[in-house]
């Protein structure tokens, strides 16, 4: 994939480059990341990317002009690029939108900065809006490396092991089981037994419902719209029976236990 990055700070993806997996990735040729200066496109003798916006207001707005011309420029590098500005109005950056992305050959990545981008970019030349939050920042560098980075990690070979893009977090719309290596017991915690059991069917049974607790307590929505196994619901009316179970023990010997032997 052919990742093209439009910035004022082209440098801030050199360190991007040079570690982990993205370094590996660049290395075995199944990405290229390049960084574009924008202002390399700007005219006049202080190469002013940046303008006061019309009709007053605090701030300042990306000028047009070097913004056009940058895109246009990479375009010609990678015609069918899909070109995408970084920008706290776009639609949310998530696993799904990052399938949907690794899917395509080369991205534009257009970088904002200060109080945005002069709208007539938005209108003619940005196929894509994308936010990483509802947060700012300072400006779309960062957010252009963790797209990046989240897309890197979906091309296949980069990982070494095929599952593992597959079995991460988000990736099934479920979070991740707990994780444990050596020692098998610290600080008076021990290793669930079943991971050391060597009984990979229970193994995987216990990951299954592990991952199912985790997202319940702590990200449920990702379960409202999750098409579920029948073993994953199974899991569920179980819980529902120890729930009541528990519910009715409470209910006779409890703070709010029913009073006159009902």
């Amino acid at each position: 994939m052919n990742f093209i990055v439009l910035t004022i700070f082209p440098r801030m993806f050199d360190p991007f480059r040079e570690h982990g997996i993205i370094r590996k990735a660049i290395e075995q040729q199944k990405i290229c990341v390049s960084a574009i200066d924008i202002r390399d496109f700007a005219t006049g003798k202080h190469r002013s990317t940046d303008d006061r916006p019309f009709g007053g207001g605090c701030g300042m707005v990306m000028k047009p002009e070097p913004l056009a011309a940058a895109i246009r420029s990479a375009t010609k590098t990678a015609p069918l690029a899909k070109k995408i500005l970084l920008t706290p109005q776009g639609r949310r950056f998530d696993q799904r939108v990052a399938n949907e992305l690794s899917a395509l050959n080369a991205l534009i990545l257009i970088c904002g900065r200060y109080e945005g981008v002069d709208e007539r970019i938005c209108q003619d030349f940005i196929d894509d809006e994308i936010s990483i939050g509802d947060y700012i920042l300072t400006g779309g560098e960062l957010a252009a490396m963790i797209i990046m980075d989240a897309l890197t990690r979906l091309i296949p070979g980069v990982l070494g092991d095929k599952e593992s893009a597959e079995k991460e977090t988000f990736s099934d719309n479920v979070l991740k089981h707990g994780q444990y290596t050596r020692p098998s017991s610290f600080e008076g915690q021990d290793v669930p037994g079943v991971l050391l059991s060597g009984n990979h069917q229970e193994i995987d049974k216990w990951r299954l419902e592990a991952s199912l607790i985790r997202t319940f307590l702590k990200r449920p929505d990702l379960l409202e719209n999750r098409a579920l196994s029948k073993e994953e619901i199974n899991i569920l009316k179980k819980w529902c029976i120890d729930i009541e179970k528990i519910i009715h023990s409470q209910s006779i010997h409890g703070p709010g236990a029913l009073s006159g032997g009902q």
